[in-house]
């Protein structure tokens, strides 16, 4: 018996059919949609959160990358949330070591914790410690150093404020 195209592609959409209707069938929803029964989504919640202040330059620097996520529409009025975020902690290691005992690579771990509270109750809603790793070259020149370290921190930070993000949209979608 020889297979033909036609044949092929029908057996590809039954695949894709039965793959797409499993799928839809398991309760996968996305995060960011609205619930359709009360007509509030992720978005609204996160943007009725009131971001405290991070001390430090980094804590300044995560705190803006957070602003810019949560708050697309301006601050809220009434926040119903508080969000706390610890002192962002950094420790710097060297990776890759050559023979002569030069450094080619470095390695920033920046680790930092985060508290969601129900401003009404108090209660805490949400807890996580969160870690963020990035690497860079280290080239002979010093200033081209401090930049390429300079450009990992942010993109790390960059990298914490998206994990805030999906921990707390992830939160508020289990809510719902």
């Amino acid at each position: 018996m020889q297979v033909t195209s036609y044949k092929i592609k029908i057996a590809l959409f039954l695949v894709f059919a039965t793959c797409t209707l499993q799928l839809t069938s398991c309760g996968l929803h996305p995060v960011y949609g609205v619930n359709k029964y009360t007509a509030v989504g992720v978005e609204e919640h996160l943007a009725a959160i009131e971001i405290g202040g991070i001390p430090d330059r980094e804590g300044q620097f995560l705190r803006n990358a957070l602003i810019d996520r949560f708050y697309r529409a301006g601050r809220p009025v009434n926040p119903l949330y508080k969000l706390t975020v610890s002192p962002v902690s950094e420790s710097r290691r060297d990776l890759d070591v050559t023979i002569d005992s030069d450094t080619t690579r470095g390695q920033l771990t920046l680790k930092t914790n985060i508290s969601l509270i129900d401003k009404q109750t108090g209660k805490v809603l949400l807890q996580r410690p969160l870690r963020s790793i990035a690497s860079y070259n280290i080239l002979a020149s010093e200033f081209a150093n401090r930049v390429s370290e300079q450009n990992t921190r942010e993109n790390a930070l960059n990298g914490l404020a998206r994990q805030i993000e999906e921990q707390l949209a992830l939160h508020f979608k289990h809510a719902q």
